[in-house]
């Protein structure tokens, strides 16, 4: 099968086609994984139960869920029940997820097959998958490279063929970053579209869970799948229906003025080009200035450590996570986080 060419769409018609089974499309990036994970380091977990539930979706038979059969992978800091969700951390190794994130539940109740969890800057904290207590996961395109973080792992499985989509976490770039370096399609929602319930935190006012794609109908299938508003998280929201927004005329597209100065020529190509094809097809380019834009890493720097200390104060080997005893609590403390975080974290 020509795993390089194949799109969620296209694999959705295979299988209403029965021209392929759900257990064989999964064996397929199965198989793939095995051949190329060893080198670029994309997964962290292979699930062995991915075969046993695409038979059983095989057995129901092909259904109306959107992403009915289809092999996607997840990132080690979304809750899959049952499963080790770590971080990329030694603090949470052996940690197993007692429940299902939402974004996790929405993904099976739309029939997709999880095939792993994917490698990830420990408790997303880098952008290169560097920081991450398992190795850092090579760029599919250039092994001597980087795959970028923190989501570097789904967007490697994504680029090697190892999945048909994946689920990345975006806090400060950590799906569109690497998205680009991997050559895939990243999408980091508005805050609050999609549920955080189940998504390990490192900075709850920025973290948001997206889709990572090879194409961009792809990532909307995925996105539309796991948006919505959650009771289990409050700032959560319900989002309109782009289907309707799509068919509802030509939209207006801002194209933000920038320092061209100190940026690659081919990008400044690249988005140059991007606003003559969105011209070409009828769309509005609107030149916008975002005066305050100096700002917004001063900024981050301010807020996000902030939420961070506050998020990661919670592992201490108490109750859960990794554990080293010392002389008294404070050195299990001491101890307990030297020993679980790595330097970036700590």
């Amino acid at each position: 099968m020509d795993l390089q060419n194949l799109t969620i769409k296209k694999a959705r018609k295979l299988l209403a086609d029965k021209e392929i089974s759900a257990k064989e499309l999964v064996a397929c990036y199965l198989k793939n994984i095995e051949e190329k994970n060893k080198n670029i380091n994309a997964y962290l977990e292979v699930f062995d139960d991915a075969l046993n539930e695409a038979e059983k979706l095989d057995k129901a038979g092909i259904g109306e869920q959107p992403l009915r059969g289809i092999p996607l992978a997840v990132k080690d800091n979304i809750l899959i029940k049952g499963k080790i969700c770590s971080a990329g951390s030694k603090m949470l190794q052996n940690y197993k997820a007692s429940y299902d994130a939402t974004a996790i539940k929405k993904l099976k109740e739309a029939g997709a097959v999880l095939l792993g969890r994917t490698n990830m800057d420990e408790f997303a904290m880098g952008a290169s998958t560097e920081n991450s207590a398992y190795g850092v996961t090579k760029n599919p395109i250039d092994l001597t490279r980087v795959s970028g973080g923190s989501s570097g792992g789904s967007a490697a499985a994504v680029a090697m063929d190892g999945c048909l989509g994946a689920l990345g976490s975006d806090t400060g770039g950590s799906i569109r970053q690497p998205a680009s370096f991997c050559g895939v399609v990243g999408l980091n929602p508005t805050y609050g579209a999609v549920s955080r319930s189940g998504l390990i935190a490192m900075a709850s006012s920025f973290d948001q869970i997206g889709p990572m794609a090879k194409t961009v109908e792809d990532a909307e299938i995925i996105f539309n799948a796991v948006k919505g508003s959650d009771p289990m998280d409050s700032t959560s929201s319900s989002t309109p229906d782009f289907d309707e927004r799509k068919s509802g005329g030509k939209l207006k597209i801002g194209l933000l003025k920038y320092d061209k100065n100190g940026v690659d020529e081919e990008i400044n190509e690249s988005m140059e080009k991007s606003a003559k094809i969105f011209q070409d097809l009828g769309y509005e380019i609107s030149e916008i200035e975002l005066p305050n834009i100096k700002y917004s890493v001063p900024c981050y720097y301010i807020l996000v450590p902030a939420e961070v200390s506050s998020n990661l104060a919670r592992f201490d080997g108490v109750k859960y996570g990794l554990f080293k005893e010392g002389k008294n609590l404070t050195e299990d403390y001491m101890k307990t986080r030297e020993a679980g975080f790595g330097p970036e974290t700590r």
